[in-house]
């Protein structure tokens, strides 16, 4: 018997421990192999989820997206479409075309985008639509005779790809020549709005709103058809929405030209497919997320957030709404204290190909299936559409990102996102069940990494808040050692971190490093309550929980106390700069995309404060307030070396209000500072950026802490002498 057990443990040593050997640290440049699933849609029969497949391209400056098909019974995957530029894809009533989206080129450079329709019988697909401005967001008729879409380029996008595609200049007329003046293209910009431009769209173009149009669905290349354009005048359209005989169609639309002096609110209208001026059919105050038609044709659902009172932070929920005139919506969700339409924060969305996560009604009309969030997870329920009562239909330690259902709603596919899994592709026979697995888009390359599952913690904060928290530990962790910890904040601040996977915290405990992320109050998923009350006080009390939750895991043994780094991006770079003007504690500070002036970013950030939601008032009425909780007030008692990470198309915290105010003063003290700034990167750099730019970011922000807390040269961030 000793005999045959020590042939079996020679037996496993040979085998077992070679294959786990194996198996590496995840690094960042992981992320250059890395595919991300978007936006599934379910063909008709439930036989094949489509879905947007988003790669690095070849020079790793941008990303591809192409179109794929998985069988639901068999896993079986194969790609629709070419790419590198195709999205929305979206089936035919009777499952046998797949329009979608495609930026076609144009000598060589990307065009405005347009519709191209793929038959499933086989065959190339083929283009449909030239709308001067482009086409986005198709929508097939429930009859399947038409195809409603709005005009989607922007501006700014069409002015520059115009002057890439303007041809060679003409040679200078000789002397003898008649000389003609060509007329002048002013590029200045006359500004009147507040809002004038928007992080990552760029400046506003308020000269052409985005408008509704219709086109017959063609059945071949052969067949010629002409969009008609629904709706026009000076403001966007949106939400757009068929009504059951596919008669007309519902939408939104914001008729005030400078809505920041007003709460949010809603204007409904109807338009029929065959023409004429669109009919208002009610208002009411809330801003919406996209409508949903009931089987009967008799009630939208769509997600909300009452607008009174003024709140930092306002719950969204589910509401119903009967289409009818002067209707009022009502409130499915009143006593559901968690975010109806919301997921959880992570790294690794797919930084392209869209997607969302609408109302599904049941085919009987009795419930309306809903994403929410609790306590760091996204999970997918089912509400009563009476009573509003929930049930899970799915459940557990993670976050479904999007998701779509059968005509019947019997049958969903989800894309879920795991602490150790990207997102994939998962099919749900029937709510409640286990949803199977369909897509494995990263298993070949996960297969070969050591990533560890991330500890979950609850903590007493001063006040007895209960806060929630992860530690992600480093590969073969030993709770004998010394470890130097990171905490990172999230922005938003109201946000939430949560079981999703995110490439960061992986790399930075492949690194050696503890990694606490934590919730603070301030953040989603926990209740109205807890998200609200850091209202007039942002930042406080939060700074108070997230100090509480690094003597937390140091009170576990495993941590070095001189060895303690710090970062956040967006509020969390504003609670960056916060924390090393408060306490001396952190060895080193990398504060990303972050605020250093209240004021300052009150004037200059792309979207307007002038309702009393952050703040009472504005800063030349109450100066003191901005002064007292701006982190710049307190930059003599700065010690912390600190790294800034600046996009410098960032328009939600412009580097001005933040980043360069911190590094000018830090330089004036003489305290160690370092600006790193990324060109063309938006407030999206961590999530969507370039992928070469955030690789480059991670390797700083580690970079800087290998420096400060490791003792690793650095020497191009020191001064050159």
């Amino acid at each position: 018997m000793r005999f045959r057990l020590l042939f079996v443990f020679v037996t496993i040593t040979l085998f077992v421990c070679p294959a786990l050997a194996q198996k590496r640290n995840i690094t960042e440049k992981d992320l250059f192999n890395f595919v991300w699933a978007a936006d599934p849609q379910v063909a008709p029969d439930g036989s094949r989820v489509a879905f947007v497949r988003v790669t690095v391209n070849d020079r790793k400056d941008g990303y591809n997206t192409a179109i794929w098909s998985v069988s639901t019974a068999t896993g079986e995957s194969h790609q629709l479409t070419a790419g590198p530029r195709d999205s929305s894809p979206r089936w035919s009533p009777d499952g046998k075309y797949l329009c979608f989206v495609r930026v076609p080129e144009k000598d060589g450079r990307p065009d405005v985008p347009q519709l191209f329709m793929l038959a499933m019988a086989g065959g190339d697909s083929f283009q449909f639509t030239t709308v001067a401005r482009g086409a986005g967001g198709p929508q097939w008729s429930p009859d399947g005779k038409m195809i409603a879409f709005v005009n989607s380029a922007n501006l700014e996008d069409l002015a520059k790809q115009a002057a890439a595609l303007k041809p060679p200049a003409a040679p200078s007329p000789s002397p003898t020549e008649a000389k003609k003046e060509e007329p002048h293209e002013s590029d200045i910009r006359v500004i009147t709005r507040a809002v004038y431009r928007a992080n990552g769209a760029g400046y506003l173009d308020t000269k052409h709103p985005q408008h509704i149009w219709v086109v017959n669905a063609p059945r071949s290349g052969d067949d010629k058809v002409t969009p008609k354009q629904l709706t026009s005048g000076r403001y966007d359209d949106a939400n757009v929405t068929w009504a059951k005989d596919s008669s007309q169609i519902y939408f939104d639309s914001d008729h005030l030209d400078e809505p920041y002096y007003e709460l949010p609110k809603t204007d409904v209208y109807s338009v029929s497919v065959t023409g004429g001026a669109p009919v208002k059919l009610t208002s009411f105050n809330m801003g919406t997320g996209a409508f949903s038609m009931s089987p009967n044709g008799k009630q939208i659902a769509f997600y909300a957030s009452v607008n009174q009172p003024v709140q930092s932070y306002t719950e969204p929920d589910l509401w119903v709404m009967d289409v009818a005139p002067n209707a009022q919506p009502r409130n499915l969700t009143l006593d559901f204290d968690y975010d109806l339409g919301s997921g959880v924060g992570g790294d690794n969305t797919a930084p392209r190909g869209g997607g969302g996560f609408p109302p599904i009604w049941s085919a009987d009309g009795r419930r309306i299936f809903a994403l929410y969030s609790k306590q760091g997870r996204a999970n997918l329920g089912a509400f009563d559409a009476t009573s509003g009562k929930e049930t899970d239909v799915t459940s557990g330690n993670q976050a479904v990102v999007s998701y779509r259902a059968t005509p019947d709603a019997s049958k969903f596919a989800l894309i879920i996102s795991t602490p150790t899994r990207i997102g994939d592709v998962f099919w749900l026979d029937r709510p409640g069940a286990s949803p199977k697995q369909l897509t494995h888009l990263n298993d070949e390359l996960f297969s070969k990494l050591n990533l560890t599952e991330p500890e979950e913690i609850w903590y007493q904060s001063v006040d007895g808040k209960r806060i929630h928290a992860w530690i992600q530990k480093p590969p073969n962790f030993d709770p004998n050692k010394k470890y130097p910890l990171i905490l990172n904040i999230h922005g938003g601040p109201h946000t939430a971190y949560g079981f999703v996977f995110d490439h960061e915290f992986q790399w930075m405990a492949a690194k050696g490093y503890v990694v606490l992320y934590p919730n603070p109050r301030g953040s989603t998923t926990y209740g109205q309550e807890f998200g609200n009350i850091i209202q007039y006080n942002y930042p406080g009390d939060d700074y108070k929980d997230l100090m509480t939750g690094v003597d937390e895991v140091i009170k576990r043994g495993y941590i070095d106390e001189k060895k303690l780094g710090v970062t956040g991006g967006s509020g969390g770079g504003l609670l960056t700069n916060w924390t090393i003007g408060h306490t001396t504690r952190f060895a080193a500070a990398v504060s990303q995309r972050d605020i250093a002036s209240w004021a300052d970013w009150w004037y200059s950030a792309d979207f307007t404060l002038f309702q009393p939601s952050w703040f009472k008032a504005p800063p030349f009425d109450d100066p003191e307030d901005y002064r007292a909780r701006s982190p710049i007030t307190y930059i003599k008692n700065v010690t912390t070396p600190l790294m800034l990470i600046l996009g410098e198309a960032d328009y939600r915290t412009p580097t001005g209000a933040g980043g360069e105010e911190m590094f000018r003063a830090l330089k004036y003290r003489k305290i160690p500072t370092v600006m790193v700034r990324f060109p063309n990167e938006t407030h999206e750099l961590s999530r969507s950026g370039q992928p070469w730019h955030r690789i480059e970011r991670l390797e700083h922000i580690v970079g800087w802490f290998d420096h400060w807390l490791m003792g690793a040269p650095k020497p191009e961030y020191e001064v050159a002498r």
